[in-house]
């Protein structure tokens, strides 16, 4: 069961990045990356369109996913995880995140921010029909 994700400085400037950019709709993206017995991590960012009517909420158009996944095939990375943000919210699962959660083991990264201020991200694994909380590393 992962209990980290490493998270490598550049990344974390990147979603920051998108974050403000997107700012005051949800940025989102797939993480690229491998989960190696306990630890998680994330290789690259890949931000995909928010196809979500709302500016509240994001939705990753399935079309970048199989994009990705097919671009992944035989890299001996996979997509791990996504990640988004919550504008003017907290940097933890909301209910619409809680009710959109499927896949187990999936890692979903999310950054809260304020204006232009950027709290610090944190990274969530979905298990057991609930999300526990991961430590995040550099």
């Amino acid at each position: 069961m992962t209990v980290a994700l490493i998270l490598p400085e550049a990344l974390r400037a990147q979603l920051a990045a998108e974050a403000r950019a997107a700012f005051p709709a949800e940025c989102c993206g797939l993480i690229e990356g491998q989960i190696e017995g306990e630890e998680a991590a994330a290789a690259a960012l890949h931000p995909t369109k928010n196809l979500a009517a709302g500016p509240d909420r994001f939705e990753i158009d399935p079309a970048e996913h199989v994009r990705l996944l097919r671009a992944l095939r035989g890299s001996g990375r996979d997509i791990i995880g996504c990640y988004h943000s919550h504008p003017n919210g907290q940097a933890e699962p909301s209910p619409r995140d809680r009710e959109s959660a499927a896949e187990a083991g999936f890692v979903w990264l999310i950054v809260a921010l304020t204006g232009e201020r950027i709290l610090v991200p944190t990274a969530f694994v979905f298990a057991g029909g609930g999300f526990r909380p991961l430590v995040l590393r550099p």
